[in-house]
């Protein structure tokens, strides 16, 4: 997603932290609304959120699947498209009002608006937070990359893409995800 409007440079990242507004992102000291949302990329995101959660629950692994859930990174409160809470996690933070930290599994949908610096710098600032693996999905050219902190793999029409650190044994068809 794409940072656009700034609406307010007033409030404190603790404050912000305490009582996230929706659909807004804390970014360098200013309250950003996130936008660039298609029709396409919610279809994808609903189904990665489906598809994660159904594999969480008949694997027996567990734990929760968020959408736009509100996270903490360094200096920044981020809402991955979708984000996966393993059961240790969401027993140590189910309730609070912003996850102190990034969830182990992320994807993020690139959107029209979004450049590819700011994608691949939005997934290093996971990492650098919490995060194990990062799915970027490119719905135009029907890619998906994960990036760990040791490994970069790209999928693409044809592949079946699977979890590398977290969520372990699952795996889709990439046209399942963006047909």
């Amino acid at each position: 997603m794409v940072m656009a409007a700034v609406l307010s440079e007033n409030v404190s990242l603790e404050d912000f932290i305490a009582c996230p507004a929706d659909d807004m992102e804390w970014v360098d000291g200013q309250i950003a609304e996130k936008n660039g949302m298609t029709v396409k990329h919610s279809r994808i995101q609903s189904r990665l959120d489906r598809s994660w959660g159904n594999y969480k629950d008949s694997s027996g692994q567990g734990g929760e699947v968020y959408v736009e859930v509100p996270c903490g990174t360094d200096r920044r409160v981020r809402r991955p498209d979708v984000a996966y809470l393993t059961p240790e996690l969401v027993a140590q933070y189910g309730d609070v009002p912003t996850l102190p930290q990034s969830p182990p599994l992320i994807a993020e949908i690139v959107s029209p608006t979004d450049s590819a610096e700011e994608i691949f710098l939005k997934a290093q600032e996971y990492l650098d937070s919490g995060c194990l693996e990062v799915w970027i999905v490119f719905p135009e050219s029907r890619w998906i990359l994960i990036v760990t902190q040791t490994q970069k793999l790209t999928f693409n029409q044809g592949s079946t893409i699977s979890t590398q650190l977290v969520l372990v044994g699952f795996s889709v068809a990439v046209e399942e995800l963006l047909a």
